[in-house]
């Protein structure tokens, strides 16, 4: 079955197999900042935006995309160059694995959150990204890199 949806800010088709993962179409489709790293929908490193809301493409069928605008980091390049140069400030990065689904967040959440120059507490940045894994850092250092990104970009 051909799928068309908008993918970062482009229009494609893809022929999709009956309840294949939006995960495996964006990785054939080239999208290699997705990753698995689970396939339990519990680490977040498949993170994607359908239509600017933050998504794990590990359990989405891709044929519920037909017409939905999906971003990868691919299609965030500025964005997600800006943030990660905070997480390489703070030793965060480490292995980087995890990185592209949790820069996806993080973004998403400065979307959200972040309106009017409103800086999220601790607590909101915390549960927002509960669904980042990282085996690497033990999210001190990711944590003061989000609280300086949000709070040069915001202030």
């Amino acid at each position: 079955m051909e799928l068309r949806f908008e993918l970062n800010g482009k229009p494609v088709a893809a022929e999709i197999e009956a309840g294949e993962l939006l995960f495996d179409v964006l990785r054939r489709l080239g999208c290699y900042s997705v990753k698995c790293g689970c396939e339990t929908t519990n680490c977040g490193l498949c993170t994607v935006w359908v239509d600017g809301k933050p998504m794990l493409s590990c359990s989405v069928p891709a044929a519920r995309m037909e017409n939905h605008a999906v971003t990868t980091m691919e299609g965030l390049q500025e964005e997600a160059a800006r943030f990660g140069a905070f997480l390489a400030k703070e030793g965060a990065e480490q292995c980087g694995f995890c990185s592209p689904g949790f820069i996806m967040n993080v973004l998403a959440m400065e979307k959200e959150l972040c309106r009017d120059g409103r800086i999220p507490e601790k607590e909101e940045i915390r549960e927002y990204l509960a669904g980042n894994l990282c085996r690497c850092t033990g999210y001190v250092g990711q944590m003061r890199a989000v609280e300086k990104y949000l709070r040069e970009s915001r202030g």
